[in-house]
């Protein structure tokens, strides 16, 4: 899955299952751009391993929950690469444990304007970049699902679980929406995966304890996310297109 000299975007680039991405696709080739909302110092820190591995990647800043911000990361990946080949729609939030009668409308709109407008105003601009129909010469954009949407996360998320609801039916309209203008859309929905969203969710324990609910009896990586990214953006998937992968051991 070697992509030399391709350009790749990752939103929430920095951690997490993000920075896998872009490390594994620095490794096939790509000139990766790092996209972080408030955390310079871990962007910074991952393109400086990328660039001492021999690979190529910048840093830019943008809350893509914001549009002025989105429109401002993707012209200043213009200006670097000149050109678009992969999108990876990977930035998002979880908030608190809480039941849906103890939500709040700020939270709702924060989880909703990030999730879902900010993932599909990226989307949005990718395709403007990579469309036949725009001048562009295609390309693939991958979508960051959770098997929360199948789960519905009673008790913990559910608006978090609706919001990657949404992010599945959005990959499925916008997959059809542009798939004879060169544009294949995808998805992957992972599981429980080892990294620092549940912390952040206020569950920092929340693997552990339910890592037994997992057919598999343990957490998924970071990395094994990745690679099903890498695979869907790269041209083996070439006849993929409005597909959702799990990656969930089988939760």
């Amino acid at each position: 899955m070697t992509a030399p000299g391709k350009t790749l975007l990752v939103t929430g680039g920095s951690r997490g299952i993000g920075a896998a991405v872009c490390r594994l696709a620095a490794g096939a080739g790509y000139r990766v751009a790092i996209n972080y909302a408030s955390n310079q110092e871990a962007a910074e820190t991952l393109v400086a391993e990328i660039k001492a591995g021999g690979g190529e990647a910048f840093a830019v800043k943008g809350d893509v929950g914001d549009e002025a911000n989105v429109l401002s990361m993707f012209e200043t990946v213009d200006k670097r690469f000149g050109s678009l080949d992969a999108f990876v729609n990977n930035a998002g939030v979880v908030d608190a444990k809480a039941r849906v009668d103890e939500l709040s409308a700020a939270r709702l709109e924060r989880m909703m304007r990030i999730n879902v407008i900010g993932s599909i105003l990226c989307a949005r601009e990718a395709v403007r970049r990579m469309s036949t129909l725009r001048g562009g010469k295609g390309g693939s954009i991958v979508n960051l699902s959770s098997a929360a949407a199948l789960l519905g996360s009673p008790g913990e998320y559910v608006d978090y679980a609706a919001s990657k609801g949404a992010i599945d039916t959005f990959t499925l309209g916008l997959a059809r929406e542009v798939a004879n203008e060169g544009v294949r859309v995808n998805a992957v929905r992972p599981g429980i995966i080892d990294t620092e969203i549940h912390a952040s969710g206020g569950q920092p324990g929340r693997v552990a304890a339910i890592r037994d609910s997992v057919p598999m009896k343990r957490e998924g990586k970071a990395e094994e996310v990745a690679h099903a990214v890498l695979w869907l953006l790269s041209d083996e998937a070439s006849y993929t297109t409005g597909s959702i992968v799990n990656v969930s051991g089988g939760r």
